[in-house]
């Protein structure tokens, strides 16, 4: 029996998933959470083999779904942590994959898909969307104009209206890094200002 934890922020999507999922009859929902936080603490208290994991929760959660993935991939016995979510950028996948997640599926998914990535992910295999496979193929494939996990943190900081100084500050780095991350970011995306490397960023998926 997969003992699966849901973390959405949403009680009608959690509600849709617990619906679905306990119609399997290898699956038990053990625990719901609604943040970050209540993720990881349900997981220490359940012990499941799968979190089913959102990315984005409310304003009131203190940290992301892939702060949550990181802190219960570092926990003895960890399970294995499949993202549900509605983000496909590349920002969104690598910080993911880094933070230690098994699989990344799209709420877009057919429940067939979803019932399959969830056993994959207790069997300890990888389960990857198509989109987002194929997406991590483009990355290898194109690597030049592929951006780095670091270099997508300081655009995402400039995105956001950041000056080098603030976003020094936010990733513990000299101004003189952050310079250099933005040309690198600029040659690689082929443009010349900051305003034009976001643009370009979120055209080509990078950025949301």
């Amino acid at each position: 029996m997969i003992r699966l934890i849901i973390a959405d922020d949403h009680p009608v999507v959690r509600a849709g998933l617990v619906a679905l999922l306990t119609l399997e009859p290898d699956i038990v929902v053990v625990a719901e959470a609604s943040d970050a936080d209540e993720a990881v603490a349900a997981t220490e208290r359940e012990n499941p083999d799968v979190v089913l994991m959102d990315l984005q929760f409310g304003a009131a959660s203190h940290g992301s779904g892939a702060d949550a993935t990181r802190r219960i991939r570092a926990l003895d016995a960890a399970p294995y942590v499949l993202v549900l979510t509605n983000y496909d950028s590349d920002a969104d996948i690598l910080g993911a994959v880094e933070a230690g997640a098994s699989g990344y599926l799209l709420k877009d998914a057919p429940p067939h898909e979803l019932t399959a990535a969830v056993r994959a992910a207790a069997a300890g295999e990888s389960a990857l969307a198509p989109v987002i496979a194929a997406r991590l193929l483009d990355r290898m494939r194109a690597p030049q104009a592929s951006l780095s996990a670091r270099e997508i943190e300081v655009l995402e900081l400039v995105a956001a209206g950041s000056s080098n100084t603030e976003v020094a500050r936010v990733l513990f780095v000299s101004e003189t890094t952050v310079k250099s991350h933005l040309a690198h970011i600029f040659t690689k995306l082929g443009v010349s200002s900051r305003t034009a490397a976001v643009s370009a960023a979120r055209q080509r998926g990078i950025l949301r």
